[in-house]
């Protein structure tokens, strides 16, 4: 059964960090049904409206909602919200799910974003970060932290541990004919980065289809 399928069912909702096509991609959200709750940044319920779905919500930075019990935290992210060449911009968010109650983590997922200041107000709020370390290919553009980078967003941060994302999975085309360094160096990078600047969190690196219980 092809995975999207197989979660169908058993998601109670879907956060959506922002409206470019490698975070919201419509093909992929309709194999989920178009009955799926979509928590979205402002500005992005138009575009999903117009393809069918019919349960969205829409957070800006510093909104909170409620899944299954569990308190979801939209944050600011310091990245481009405009869907190219013609479509819509919207707010760019990150999400802190969960209160850190009953034995269950505080999570920040970062989305896309830059490193930011205000990234230090999350200090002692967050149990787990899964930060960006990469883009899409071999350069990064504006709004995306390097492996370094995303290390200092963890001294700030203060997590108990780390997750490194948003590498190794999409590239220009044939691109990995001239380098594959891109596609697997950014999180052992930022593991290294780590243990010299904020060696109390611990990194775990995995790769994707991998879990890691928390």
């Amino acid at each position: 059964m092809p995975i999207l399928e197989h979660w169908q069912h058993r998601l109670d909702a879907v956060l959506i960090s922002h409206l470019h096509y490698d975070h919201l991609d419509i093909p992929s959200l309709r194999r989920l049904g178009r009955d799926v709750r979509l928590i979205v940044p402002a500005g992005a319920a138009a575009l999903l409206h117009r393809h069918g779905f019919r349960r969205i919500e829409e957070l800006r930075a510093g909104d909170y909602t409620n899944v299954a019990g569990v308190p979801v935290t939209a944050t600011m992210a310091l990245h481009n919200g405009a869907r190219s060449p013609f479509g819509p911009t919207a707010e760019c968010l990150g999400y802190i799910v969960g209160n850190g109650t009953n034995g269950h983590p505080r999570v920040y997922f970062a989305g896309d974003t830059d490193l930011f200041p205000e990234m230090a107000d999350m200090a002692g709020a967050v149990d787990v970060t899964l930060l960006p370390v990469w883009g899409w290919g071999p350069t990064l553009g504006n709004g995306h932290m390097d492996p370094y980078r995303a290390a200092e967003a963890c001294r700030l941060i203060e997590p108990q541990m780390a997750i490194p994302i948003h590498w190794g999975t999409l590239y220009p085309l044939a691109i990995h004919r001239l380098t594959r360094s891109f596609l697997s160096d950014p999180p052992r990078h930022f593991r290294d980065f780590v243990v010299r600047m904020a060696p109390e969190v611990d990194v775990h690196i995995l790769n994707p289809g991998e879990h890691h219980d928390v």
